[in-house]
């Protein structure tokens, strides 16, 4: 492999250059599980919804 196609890539010899990534790193990581945990509230809620709207049909399937 060569090496001139990995010029590329950047490693600081400065080990304090890395916080601000975790940083961020973090904060994506912390969004997305925020995110997906809105996402299964409202579903939820949703599906509630669907159960009290159509619940007389649901009970005229379940006797079939």
């Amino acid at each position: 492999m060569c090496l001139k196609a990995m010029g590329f890539l950047y490693f600081p010899e400065d080990k304090s250059l890395y916080i601000p990534s975790f940083i961020v790193l973090a904060l994506f990581i912390i969004g997305a599980i925020w995110a997906m945990y809105m996402i299964k509230r409202v579903s939820k809620k949703e599906e509630q919804r669907f159960k009290e709207k159509y619940k007389d049909v649901n009970k005229e399937l379940n006797k079939h």
